[in-house]
Protein backbone atom coordinates (compact mmCIF):
# COMPACT_ATOMS: atom_id res chain seq x y z
CA UNK A 1 0.00 0.00 0.00
CA UNK A 2 1.80 3.23 -0.82
CA UNK A 3 1.74 6.15 1.55
CA UNK A 4 -0.75 9.06 0.91
CA UNK A 5 0.82 12.61 0.71
CA UNK A 6 -0.86 16.25 1.42
CA UNK A 7 0.41 18.88 -0.41
CA UNK A 8 -0.95 22.51 0.20
CA UNK A 9 0.49 25.38 -1.59
CA UNK A 10 -1.20 28.30 -3.64
CA UNK A 11 0.92 27.79 -6.49
CA UNK A 12 -0.68 25.34 -9.17
CA UNK A 13 2.96 24.99 -10.66
CA UNK A 14 4.46 23.92 -7.43
CA UNK A 15 1.82 21.48 -6.80
CA UNK A 16 2.10 19.53 -9.78
CA UNK A 17 5.90 19.33 -9.84
CA UNK A 18 5.76 18.28 -6.12
CA UNK A 19 3.04 16.08 -7.04
CA UNK A 20 4.85 14.80 -10.28
CA UNK A 21 7.82 14.32 -8.43
CA UNK A 22 6.03 11.95 -5.49
CA UNK A 23 3.31 10.23 -7.73
CA UNK A 24 6.70 9.08 -9.73
CA UNK A 25 7.88 7.36 -6.83
CA UNK A 26 5.05 6.06 -5.94
CA UNK A 27 3.18 7.84 -3.51
CA UNK A 28 -0.56 8.58 -3.75
CA UNK A 29 -0.73 12.00 -3.44
CA UNK A 30 -3.85 14.28 -3.44
CA UNK A 31 -3.43 18.56 -3.39
CA UNK A 32 -4.95 21.96 -1.35
CA UNK A 33 -4.86 24.64 -2.96
CA UNK A 34 -4.19 26.98 0.84
CA UNK A 35 -4.46 25.75 4.19
CA UNK A 36 -8.12 25.79 4.69
CA UNK A 37 -8.47 23.36 2.44
CA UNK A 38 -5.84 21.28 3.28
CA UNK A 39 -6.82 21.54 6.99
CA UNK A 40 -10.73 19.83 5.06
CA UNK A 41 -8.82 17.42 3.29
CA UNK A 42 -6.54 16.59 6.14
CA UNK A 43 -9.91 16.06 8.23
CA UNK A 44 -11.85 14.00 5.87
CA UNK A 45 -9.06 11.97 4.88
CA UNK A 46 -5.95 10.16 6.60
CA UNK A 47 -2.47 11.49 5.12
CA UNK A 48 1.22 9.61 5.94
CA UNK A 49 2.54 13.04 5.06
CA UNK A 50 1.56 16.52 4.78
CA UNK A 51 4.15 19.24 2.88
CA UNK A 52 2.63 22.64 3.59
CA UNK A 53 3.75 26.64 2.30
CA UNK A 54 3.96 28.87 4.93
CA UNK A 55 2.60 31.79 2.37
CA UNK A 56 -0.83 30.97 1.33
CA UNK A 57 -3.92 33.45 1.59
CA UNK A 58 -6.28 32.77 4.30
CA UNK A 59 -4.58 30.01 6.99
CA UNK A 60 -0.69 29.99 6.23
CA UNK A 61 1.35 27.32 7.04
CA UNK A 62 2.09 27.68 10.63
CA UNK A 63 -1.19 27.92 11.22
CA UNK A 64 -2.27 25.05 9.17
CA UNK A 65 0.66 22.86 11.24
CA UNK A 66 -0.82 23.89 14.72
CA UNK A 67 -4.35 23.06 13.79
CA UNK A 68 -3.42 19.58 12.39
CA UNK A 69 -1.34 18.84 15.79
CA UNK A 70 -4.68 19.70 17.59
CA UNK A 71 -6.60 16.92 15.73
CA UNK A 72 -5.93 13.27 17.19
CA UNK A 73 -4.81 11.44 13.94
CA UNK A 74 -2.37 14.19 13.28
CA UNK A 75 -0.27 14.38 16.63
CA UNK A 76 2.66 12.21 15.08
CA UNK A 77 2.12 12.86 11.11
CA UNK A 78 5.30 13.81 9.98
CA UNK A 79 4.56 17.69 8.36
CA UNK A 80 6.94 19.44 6.10
CA UNK A 81 7.68 23.17 5.49
CA UNK A 82 8.16 23.58 1.39
CA UNK A 83 8.92 27.34 1.36
CA UNK A 84 10.91 30.31 0.27
CA UNK A 85 10.88 31.14 3.63
CA UNK A 86 14.44 30.53 5.00
CA UNK A 87 15.16 32.72 8.04
CA UNK A 88 16.19 30.61 11.23
CA UNK A 89 13.43 32.70 13.11
CA UNK A 90 10.63 31.17 10.78
CA UNK A 91 12.23 27.55 11.14
CA UNK A 92 12.15 27.91 14.63
CA UNK A 93 8.69 29.10 14.26
CA UNK A 94 7.77 26.05 12.08
CA UNK A 95 9.59 23.56 14.77
CA UNK A 96 7.31 25.10 17.44
CA UNK A 97 4.52 24.58 15.56
CA UNK A 98 5.11 20.99 15.18
CA UNK A 99 6.86 21.19 11.45
CA UNK A 100 8.71 17.91 11.28
CA UNK A 101 11.18 19.45 8.42
CA UNK A 102 12.19 22.31 6.10
CA UNK A 103 12.93 22.32 2.74
CA UNK A 104 13.31 26.30 0.52
CA UNK A 105 11.64 26.28 -2.74
CA UNK A 106 12.77 26.08 -5.76
CA UNK A 107 13.22 22.52 -4.43
CA UNK A 108 15.17 19.94 -5.53
CA UNK A 109 13.49 16.56 -6.33
CA UNK A 110 15.54 14.46 -5.63
CA UNK A 111 15.97 15.77 -1.88
CA UNK A 112 12.02 16.83 -1.54
CA UNK A 113 11.98 12.32 -2.30
CA UNK A 114 15.04 11.65 -0.02
CA UNK A 115 13.67 13.65 3.19
CA UNK A 116 9.99 12.20 2.30
CA UNK A 117 11.33 8.63 2.47
CA UNK A 118 12.96 9.52 5.73
CA UNK A 119 9.97 10.74 6.97
CA UNK A 120 7.40 8.07 6.16
CA UNK A 121 9.49 5.19 4.29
Amino acid sequence: MSKRILTVDDSASIRQMVSFTLKSAGYEVAEAVDGNAGLSKAQSAQFDLVLTDQNMPGMDGLTLIRSLRKQPAYTSTPILMLTTESSDQMKALGRAAGASGWLVKPFDPQKLLDVVKRLVG
